[in-house]
Order: C-alpha cells, then structure tokens, then sequence
C-alpha cells in the first residue's frame, strides 16, 4: 500500500491511497501497471467559500465537484471526486504507471493464441487498446483488472488470431464460375487474358474487391496479399473496409488492363509503391512481377533492384504448373526456383505463390532464402497443377502459408476449405495420416502465414503487443458437439458460417455476422451491374 499526500493547488490536500498494485501479466511492457486507488481531497471550508466568492457571485452548483459534507471536529470540506481523477495526479512519487481502461475485452469458452508457449487458454479473454493486445489470460484474471467499454460475449465461442491468406486476386471474384474444368495455360490465354482486357476497369476493381473483402470478412480473414490491376483502387476499398493487406502491383512484359507493356506497368508499379508506403497501417505496398514465364530476366532484376531502394517486398507466381517449369528450363536451362534465385530475389522479402513444381535443391534454397510459400491446394488440384511438397518445406524450415488464389480459380475465398483441404491432401498424396497434422495446417492460415508473408512480428498470434487482428468463431451448434479437441474441431469440423465476429486493429469489422464495415446492399448493386455485362459477353461468346 501506498499513501502519497500533495497539493494541487494553495491550501488544497490531497490524499491519495494506493491499496494494491501489480504488474499486468502477459503486457508487452513489464512497467505497465494497474492500481486500485482511495482518493480524497480535503480543502478547508473557509478557502473553498473564498474561492468560490472570487470565482462567481452566485453559490457553486450542487454536484459540481461530488458530494460535499462536512468533517466533524476539523471543520473539514471532503470532496469525493466520482471518478478516480487523482491517478492523473503526483503519479511522479509512485514508480507505477496507471492503465488505462482497454477499449475491447473479447472472450470466448477457448483462446487458441497460436503462441507455442501458451497455446490454448480455457475460459479466457482477450484485452484490446486502441490498435493492440495488450493482455491474454483467463476470464477470471481479466475481469479482475480491466474494465473495457465494449466486450464480445464468448459463450460456446473460441478466440483465435484471424486468418491470413497468402495470395489471392481479389476482383477476380466478378470471375467466379466464368469458365471452369480448364488446364492452367487454356484458362489463362483463352478466357482470363481476354475477358481481364475487356472488362477490368477502375469500377471493375472496386467492385470486385469489395465483394471479395465482405466474403473475407464474414470468413474470419483478416489480412490477405493480393496481386491485381488497379492497385490504387484495391488500396482504397481496403482502408475504407477495415481490412489489413499486403497490395501488389503488377508488372508484365505483355499489355494488359491500363497497361501498353513492361515499361509503363513497372514505373506505376512503383509510382504505387512510393504513394502508399508507410502512409496507411494497415496496407503494404509491394511490387508483383506476374511469373518467370512472363517477365524476362532483366526485368525481375530490375524489381529486385527497385524493391531494394525502397524496402518493399515482392509477391509473384513460382513454380506453379509443369508447363512453367517446361518454360523456365527451355529458355534458362534450370528450374523456376533457381531461375529466381540466381535473378537475386531471394535477396528481398518474397511471398511466392504456389511452390508446386519443385525438387530438393529448390526447397533447400528457398529455406535459406527466408522465402514464404503459399500453398493453393484448392486452386492447384482445381486447374491439375500438381500437390505442392509442403510436409518437406515445412521440415526444411520454409514458413508456408496458405491462399485461396483468385475465386476465378477456387471457386471462393474460403480459407477454412484450404486449411482442412491442405491437411487431407497431404495425407492421400503421402499415404501418411501424419504428414500435416491439423495443428499444422491451422498454423499455416495463422502464425506460419504471419511468418510467410514477412509479418509475422505484427500478427498471426494472440500477443500481447501484436495487432489486434482476432476472430470468434461458435461452435455452440448441435453439429458441433461433442467437441474434444479445439484445433481438430476447427480443421476438421469448422466451416466460414461459423466466424460470428471479427476484429482488425482493435476494430470490429463483424458482430453476430453482422458486417458493420460495408454496405451490403450497394455492394450487391455494383456487383450485379458489372456481372451483367460478363455474362452477356460469355453468351455472345458461347454463339460464335
């Protein structure tokens, strides 16, 4: 305990006792203190009359200081402040630090943290202040110390970090259904090639991106890496939804929407770059050369050149289908992996997409390039790419993420399909029952895609100091019970209708499957305006 006694003004006492401090376990700051306070000012009655005489002609209102009454015997004015406003004042004579009341307190019957030194916490809750979490712990501890103007319930519900999808092409949602049953290279020259120069628009992007935002947000994604046309427009339909990115902008040597060729698409590219860099929190700039089949080397160079200046990761298309390696090896006479390493980009923070075709010299050398690979299981089995070697990745240290790809090609942007999809693929192609156990496989949406996509310091974890990007999913429902096991339950049980709410920065963008970012209704009316036009254009298609 202890008791501090100060003047804040002439004749004025004030009494302020501290009855219990202690360090908030689990803060990122070990001086970050909670306190419980005994506060009293005494002032004597005739200097508060005099003070008040000075101050107006009329008497003080009732209740503008607290309640008064008098001390017997000390002729004594006590003011009882209603809120502790003393913690604000000779805070200089006590060595602690006064917490703030947290802006969100989440809870839920489980908190899956994802950290591996405090994995799963039953009956918890998750402290949230402006854009962070500063405390994780049990109900019975955070309720005991914080007092938060807005809580999610967590009965029947389970806390985790959000999801994080590695790669995906966001407006290509208005694609979804367009043409399917293809082989890559047919899909991408007959229909996606030609449809993307006819119809991807400014109006286009937002459409589609926001549609695929409000299909991410209602899934439980709460970051995503995307790679598409227009990137300012991606950019701006992800700040006003509240979700985090990391935006690529394209560059190819062929023409494309807005674009005559190499040269123009990679000086916007890092006209990009430049404009949104450090200016928004929750967006990441980055460049995205499309693949090695269709960017020669000098200009990968160049990007790695560019993105070295200015600090900026890099996402592209690698190893993904036997007619890319076919290219790669015809034309540079190795394989896309080692193609990409000798160009120097594994010198720069890579999120490469795919990682299908390889053997063990290229899984050995993205390990010891810090090089992030997404997996795709969903859109590679769909357009018969191949089963990327993720088990043998993951041994040789590869942080492996997982993605969706673009709705064109999955057909959603479902990442609870990927996660169970990921953890039986590798079971069947392997014969091995054990080859990615389901904790694997949700660490790949959560902690290991935090790491593949080089953010693995901000989220991915429920942390204190990470950002508050976390979700709650019900598993109340008759279809999930009995529950015994809360990771296998997710993988193998869970499905995107169960994520009742989601949190981005300490914002919650979701509530009882309510979207409290976005205006659905608009939403449906640029979406079936654009959709119209698609559709037209696949029937006159289909006549000729």
């Amino acid at each position: 305990m202890y008791l501090v006694m100060g003047s804040l003004l002439p004749g004025m006492t004030i009494v302020v006792v501290v009855v219990s401090v202690s360090t908030v376990q689990g803060s990122a700051d070990p001086n970050w203190c909670y306190w419980h306070i005994v506060c009293k000012i005494y002032l004597p009655i005739r200097e508060l009359a005099a003070r008040f005489s000075k101050s107006t002609r009329n008497p003080a209102p009732a209740g503008w200081l607290g309640r008064v009454s008098q001390d017997r015997g000390n002729e004594i004015v006590r003011i009882r402040f209603v809120r502790q406003i003393a913690a604000c004042l000779l805070v200089s004579s006590i060595p602690v630090l006064a917490a703030p009341a947290p802006d969100l307190i989440v809870y839920g019957d489980y908190v899956l943290t994802m950290d591996p030194s405090r994995p799963e916490i039953l009956d918890g809750a998750v402290v949230v202040d402006d854009d962070r979490i500063v405390a994780v712990g049990t109900r019975e501890d955070i309720d005991a110390r914080f007092v938060a103007s807005r809580t999610l319930p967590g009965a029947g519900r389970v806390v985790m970090p959000g999801l994080i999808n590695g790669h995906t092409h966001t407006a290509m949602t208005l694609f979804r259904g367009m043409v399917d049953d293809l082989d890559l290279m047919t899909w991408l020259n007959q229909y996606v090639f030609p449809m993307e120069g006819r119809f991807v628009t400014p109006d286009f992007i937002r459409a589609g991106t926001g549609l695929a935002c409000w299909e991410m947000i209602r899934g439980g994604t709460t970051t995503f890496v995307d790679m598409y046309f227009y990137p300012d427009e991606i950019a701006s339909v992800v700040a006003d939804c509240g979700l985090r990115a990391v935006v690529g902008a394209p560059h190819i040597d062929y023409p494309s929407p807005g674009f005559k060729g190499w040269d123009d698409s990679f000086a916007a590219a890092e006209d990009f770059v430049r404009r949104w860099q450090g200016k928004h929190p929750r967006i990441t700039p980055a460049f995205a050369p499309h693949a090695p089949y269709t960017v020669v080397p000098e200009h990968l160079r160049a990007t790695v050149e560019k993105a070295a200046e200015l600090q900026a990761p890099i996402t592209m298309h690698l190893a993904e289908a036997p007619a890319e390696t076919e290219f790669v090896s015809e034309h540079y006479q190795t394989t896309p992996v080692q193609h990409a390493a000798r160009l120097g980009m594994f010198e720069q923070p890579l999120i490469a997409a795919h990682m299908v075709q390889l053997n063990a010299e290229d899984i050995a050398l993205t390990a010891q390039g810090g090089v992030g690979a997404i997996h795709n299981p969903t859109s590679n089995m769909k357009l018969g790419a191949g089963i990327s070697p993720v088990p043998e990745m993951l041994a040789a240290g590869v942080n492996v993420g997982l993605g969706t790809d673009g709705a064109a090609s999955n057909n959603d942007l479902d990442l609870w399909e990927e996660i169970r999809m990921a953890a039986l693929l590798h079971k069947v192609a392997s014969g091995d029952p054990t080859a990615l156990p389901a904790g694997q496989a949700l660490a790949m949406a959560t902690r290991l895609g935090a790491a593949a996509i080089h953010m693995g310091d901000k989220v991915g974890q429920l942390k204190p100091g990470l950002q508050a990007d976390l979700i709650q999913v019900a598993v109340d429902k008759t279809r999930h019970q009995p529950l015994y096991d809360v990771t296998s339950h997710l993988v193998y049980v869970l499905d995107s209708t169960d994520v009742v709410s989601t949190v981005v920065a300490g914002t919650v963008l979701m509530e009882e499957r309510r979207v409290l970012s976005m205006d659905e209704a608009a939403l449906r009316k640029a979406v079936a305006e654009r959709s119209a036009e698609i559709r037209a254009a696949l029937a006159q298609q289909a006549k000729q």
